[in-house]
């Protein structure tokens, strides 16, 4: 089995979602991560739905890869034992504000005079400069900011959320693939690195075509529902049992071969996708009609013959009997030693053709504080007792 981050240490002083999910990519690569958590209630993740027995199903994917150590920052002997693991660490990751992490002494200033080349992943809501800097944040906000909410919803309505909060999880890769890079110029130059990185900034990267069209043209994008602006057709089609089918037409050749497919003279009428753009309601409705006649099922095999991009809506109830998702074993099980069975989680994406990915249950608060402090640093057990009796672990 091989583990390319084997021998590495994450020291993990993050909370909730998307710095934690950079760690914990490195985590089934081999690293070994250390979550920081405050004493008796650990990361506000913890507390997060959806539950079973009480505690965090939310938990159980967002905490898993780690070992759990208790430390409370706020207390000056917790910054000291903090930076005595920050000497045995290659990598600490933190989503705290800038302004708290001066505050307690554990800013990367401080950090590279115990450890010159430890490499920092700071990953805040709107990063460590500029006028919002010192702002507390999460997903929803950051994606407004990136200019995502605008655009999501229909013309004639406000905006929408995303179904999903989707700026921790699009971050949390930025970040775990930043850190490797930096991690990568360790070893070629010796020197550690400060990433700063804002939870909104890979939203904002991901809008291309929005940004080049507003700043070349001075084009806002407005919303367009299920619509795509620049590909027609690209919609939600009805279908006649009552479902959904999902045909995203992205090329020409794949027009002619749909217009082929349903035989209507009238689609003719628009050969290129401009023409297209242009009559989209038009195009759309003639779209509908086909779909109407057929159940989803036919429509998928008619598609998937003329070699369309087609699929379906899904449910999660449908993601875990879908027969890709079983073939390449998205889904994974991890005993969780809490409720004492097994629990489903996603399984660590690529695939890899030597590498072999790891999942681990996620710890409960403190579970591995004798291992952290007492066989990494040292510490003997009356000095342990007496921080914890303190409040410090």
């Amino acid at each position: 089995m091989t583990h390319p981050l084997a021998g590495v240490r994450v020291l993990d002083a993050s909370t909730m979602l998307a710095a934690p999910m950079s760690a914990t990519m490195l985590a089934e690569l081999g690293a070994e991560v250390i979550k920081v958590e405050m004493p008796k209630t650990g990361d506000p993740a913890r507390g997060m739905a959806p539950y079973a027995h009480g505690e965090s199903l939310h938990w159980r994917v967002t905490g898993r890869n780690r070992k759990s150590i208790t430390l409370d920052l706020h207390r000056t002997e917790g910054v000291a034992l903090f930076h005595q693991l920050v000497a045995k660490s290659d990598v600490v990751t933190t989503n705290f504000r800038p302004h708290k992490l001066r505050e307690w002494g554990i800013d990367y200033d401080d950090l590279v005079k115990t450890r010159a080349d430890i490499v920092m992943l700071h990953l805040s809501a709107f990063g460590r400069t500029g006028p919002y800097a010192s702002r507390p944040g999460f997903a929803r906000v950051a994606e407004s900011l990136g200019g995502l909410t605008y655009v999501t919803g229909y013309a004639d309505r406000p905006p929408v959320f995303a179904g999903y909060p989707i700026a921790d999880g699009i971050a949390g890769y930025y970040g775990a693939f930043s850190l490797m890079a930096a991690l990568r110029h360790r070893d070629l130059t010796g020197e550690g690195q400060l990433i700063d990185l804002a939870l909104y900034e890979p939203i904002l990267r991901m809008m291309e075509d929005i940004v080049v069209g507003y700043g070349h043209n001075g084009v806002i994008k407005e919303r367009v529902g299920n619509d795509q602006a620049n590909i027609c057709p690209n919609n939600l089609y009805p279908t006649a049992d009552g479902k959904f089918v999902i045909l995203p037409v992205s090329t020409e050749q794949m027009w002619r071969r749909l217009v082929e497919l349903i035989g209507n003279p009238d689609l003719q009428r628009y050969p290129t996708n401009a023409i297209r753009l242009d009559h989209r309601e038009t195009v759309d409705s003639l779209v509908t009609a086909y779909t109407l006649r057929y159940p989803l099922d036919e429509l998928l095999q008619q598609f998937e013959a003329a070699n369309l991009a087609c699929g379906t809506v899904y449910s999660i109830a449908d993601i875990f009997e879908d027969p890709q998702i079983r073939h390449r074993q998205n889904l994974t099980t991890v005993h969780d030693p809490v409720y004492d069975c097994d629990v489903t989680v996603q399984s660590p994406i690529p695939h890899y053709s030597t590498i072999t990915p790891t999942v681990t249950a996620a710890p409960t608060v403190g579970q591995h504080n004798h291992e952290i402090y007492r066989e990494l640093l040292g510490i003997d057990p009356d000095t342990l007792r007496e921080l914890s009796e303190d409040g410090i672990l």
